[in-house]
């Protein structure tokens, strides 16, 4: 089992992974301007970004084509993008060039320890993790990043009012999911007690959302609103 060096169990494996050219090209040219380094500290949003905005953090973006979508969809919010793997920081910063969308600010980083060391409480408006890895073996569950320590975690990160957004498609993990949120009294559920919430239609539906969709797979979102 992978821990870091507190001791805690890792969400995440960090593989090599192939970096294509444009990838390569597109980390040198971008994250001098759009990237922020936990050893930085705590993070000035305002100086980040030049302006004040609404902050939405999306934890764990993979290749980071839904978060340009809903960037570019969305220019008066800033987002904050967390991802540990280099090939996925590098499509999205060349999405983000490509399409000309420059509000969102990347950590390559471990999104617990950028919680705890950069984001200043409640701060955020929002927060959210599409298709987390579910870890489906029942011996690996206690590496699921939706816990209820991260929980309380995200709470106090979050405003008041603030959003936690989550969606998976996995039937187990979306009932663990349903379940943690449900525990934490700092969370309202959008939905109601014991609900789901449809897909909203900010959120864009990915290529493998989609093929899963055809194949008559089921996708979960959770809604919950910090409480004010």
């Amino acid at each position: 089992m992978s821990t870091d060096a507190r001791g805690r169990i890792r969400s995440f494996v960090v593989r090599p992974g192939r970096i294509t050219e444009g990838q390569r090209k597109a980390l040198e040219t971008g994250l001098p301007r759009y990237g922020l380094a936990r050893a930085d500290g705590m993070l000035d949003a305002k100086a980040a970004f030049g302006r004040e905005a609404p902050l939405v953090m999306e934890i764990g973006f993979g290749m980071g084509q839904s978060l340009v979508a809903m960037a570019g969809a969305a220019p008066n919010t800033n987002y904050l993008g967390v991802e540990v793997h280099r090939p996925g920081v590098g499509r999205l910063l060349h999405a983000m060039m490509e399409n000309e969308v420059d509000n969102i600010r990347v950590y390559c980083d471990d999104a617990v320890l950028v919680l705890e060391e950069c984001i200043a409480p409640g701060s955020l408006d929002g927060v959210q993790i599409f298709f987390p890895d579910p870890w489906h073996k029942k011996r690996h569950h206690k590496r699921r990043l939706i816990q209820p320590t991260f929980v309380r975690l995200l709470c106090e990160r979050l405003k008041p009012g603030g959003f936690l957004h989550l969606a998976t498609d996995w039937e187990n993990y979306a009932e663990h999911m349903l379940e943690v949120l449900s525990a934490e009294a700092a969370l309202d559920n959008c939905a109601g007690p014991g609900h789901y919430s449809p897909r909203p239609e900010h959120r864009p539906l990915t290529k493998f959302e989609q093929r899963g969709q055809r194949l008559g797979h089921g996708v979960w979102d959770l809604l919950f609103k910090r409480s004010l």
